[in-house]
């Protein structure tokens, strides 16, 4: 059963008091192995020559940013009541923590500010101050101020001068007002039985321990580079596959030996994917905050609930894929879900719900975004449409084409512009982005009950199952992703349709004849589609059958960038090598076949 997690905005309860686990002074630490004592210019010249040190400072933005993660998280689940007084220590170490290794390089600035927010979470953990609303406003926005900091850093780090920060005085102002009137609060016996037992000295946070030799920082570079040399062994190990000096071998030993090479091959390819594979929980507990800020932004109130944060995909498409979520949760939030008034008025639950969810489906990963709020109303995103002239007013369009609209650039119906949206950007933002990513998005609605956005996306860029095509003697790869079926066509299911050209039946329906030879200017074997074969293909939301002379098989190949000068070659989307050495391009079916008609 997939796990579930369920964040919302509410006012929530302290916790008890901990015990303040013993943290070493870093910059203290420092001055004692540099030398037995140590005067205040040589610590800070020490100091000054620490922070242009390009590794340390790079260690130091890796293991802030790790701190601010977990403090926003913790901060959440403070807000929510769903928290133990272990939640409270998390952040206050996180604070700790930072303040050490900020002073130890002498970054004063984000040395005062976690250490003025460090004071103010200890009065909540010693039961003098309740960490309501507004407090937990004031340290989430101290995070934001130190994640900018940060970025300031890294922007300036070959820089032999300090980098620029902002002034914090404002900040540290609001920090010290939220502390001016401590509240004292007794903790509750419930959450004296939950209290985690305290830390002794020098202990870290409760959690599984690990040695440090079991976890091994690489440069991503490396890890790159690594992953691409796989890629070329599995080539190579293609290539004696269909080797034909080989395959005319005899020898049962030859035989065993490209067998055992395609077995490791494969085990390796496996391992070396997989340390690129990054749990899509990291993103989605990043979508916690936006839920909560929008929410309070818009007066409506929203529950967030996240399902399989354990399905893990390639790096690279977890990053490409925060902002599509970004830009949903955002039209999610103003224009999906109602205000609580009207909530109640429909007979709802006051607090709307947003769910988001992940699964692992046929070889690919399906991320569904779905709320309960007013749905998408049919009728009047075709009217804008037809208004617009991106359709016509007596075309018949099914529900999914037509909300399929709403991804038209600057397609919007919204009333009112509002800082949060309304310009139609944010959903043509979306299909772009999952459109370079080879995947597609299904919607689905019911007025006044909400709607559902599926994604299906790979599970990683690299590598891809691939449908080896024929056309004029020419090999082209299409991805097996957007194929949902292949037949030879007979003369009875062959259509000629007025203004729509040739159409071919597929199961009680219409679809459009795309011929392969005509899009990419190649001469096909035969003008007679009964002669060659028919892929029903799939791209965003629209289906089409691709004439091609015959078919070559299946094959998992490395996908190989055409580099610089054939890059944007329309309907391409790379190259691959093949087992024989020669190179079949891979097709961009989405852009290849646009601009056919809708099926009837």
């Amino acid at each position: 059963m997939a796990h579930k997690k369920k964040v919302g905005i509410g006012v929530p309860a302290a916790g008890p008091p901990a015990a303040e686990p013993a943290g070493a002074d870093l910059k203290a630490l420092a001055c004692g192995i540099a030398a037995p004592a140590c005067s205040a210019n040589q610590e800070s010249e020490m100091a000054q020559a620490l922070n242009q040190d390009p590794q340390l400072v790079e260690d130091f933005l890796v293991e802030a940013r790790e701190h601010l993660s977990n403090i926003e998280a913790r901060l959440l689940e403070i807000e929510q009541g769903a928290h133990t007084r272990e939640t409270l220590n998390s952040a206050f170490r996180s604070f700790h923590t930072l303040k050490g290794l900020a002073g130890f390089l002498e970054y004063n600035v984000i040395q005062e500010v976690a250490h003025e927010v460090e004071s103010l979470l200890d009065l909540a953990r010693n039961d003098a101050l309740q960490l309501n609303a507004p407090i937990v406003d004031v340290v989430l926005q101290s995070g934001d101020f130190l994640a900018s900091c940060l970025r300031s850093i890294e922007g300036h780090k070959t820089d032999s001068q300090a980098p620029p920060m902002e002034n914090p005085a404002a900040l540290l102002e609001r920090i010290r007002n939220a502390a001016a009137e401590p509240q004292v609060r007794e903790a509750t016996p419930e959450e004296r039985h939950e209290a985690a037992p305290e830390a002794a000295p020098g202990e870290p946070a409760a959690g599984p321990k690990r040695s440090e030799a079991s976890l091994v920082k690489i440069e991503t570079g490396k890890l790159e580079y690594l992953v691409e040399m796989v890629g070329e062994l599995m080539i190579a190990e293609s290539m004696l596959h269909h080797n034909p000096d080989l395959g005319a071998s005899r020898s049962p030993r030859v035989q065993r030996d490209l067998s055992q090479l395609a077995r490791v091959t494969a085990e390796v390819q496996k391992t070396a994917m997989a340390m690129r594979m990054v749990p899509i929980g990291t993103l989605f507990r990043r979508m916690t905050r936006l839920v909560r800020d929008l929410a309070r932004k818009s007066g409506k109130s929203a529950d967030l609930e996240l399902q399989g944060e354990e399905v893990e995909l390639d790096r690279t498409i977890v990053e490409e894929l925060a902002d599509p979520l970004v830009h949903m949760l955002r039209n999610a939030l103003d224009h999906g879900l109602e205000t609580p008034a009207q909530r109640e008025a429909a007979g709802k639950p006051a607090a709307g719900k947003v769910r988001l969810k992940a699964a692992h489906q046929a070889g690919q990963i399906v991320i569904e975004l779905s709320d309960d709020g007013r749905g998408l109303d049919r009728a009047r995103i075709l009217a804008k449409a037809v208004q617009r002239g991106l359709v016509s007013a007596d075309a018949t369009l099914s529900d999914s084409e037509v909300y399929h609209l709403i991804f038209e650039p600057g397609f919007s119906t919204a009333e009112k512009v509002t800082d949060v949206s309304g310009r139609g950007v944010g959903m043509d933002v979306v299909r772009k982005h999952i459109g370079r990513l080879r995947g597609r998005i299904d919607i689905a609605s019911a007025l006044g009950r909400g709607t559902t956005f599926t994604l299906r996306v790979p599970l990683t860029l690299a590598i891809i199952d691939g449908l080896v095509t024929v056309v004029g003697g020419v090999r082209y790869i299409v991805p097996i992703f957007a194929v949902r079926e292949m037949f030879r066509p007979t003369p009875e299911l062959l259509f000629t349709a007025e203004g729509r050209g040739e159409m071919v039946l597929v199961r009680e329906r219409l679809l459009p004849v795309v011929r392969l030879s005509r899009r990419l200017g190649v001469q096909a074997k035969s003008e007679n589609p009964c002669e060659g074969v028919m892929i029903v293909g799939e791209s965003e939301d629209r289906q089409y059958c691709l004439l091609v002379d015959e078919l070559a098989g299946k094959q998992e190949v490395v996908i190989k960038s055409l580099g610089p000068t054939f890059g944007e070659v329309r309907g391409v989307a790379g190259g691959a090598i093949l087992g024989d050495g020669r190179v079949g391009l891979i097709l961009d079916l989405a852009t290849l076949c646009g601009g056919v008609e809708h099926a009837a």
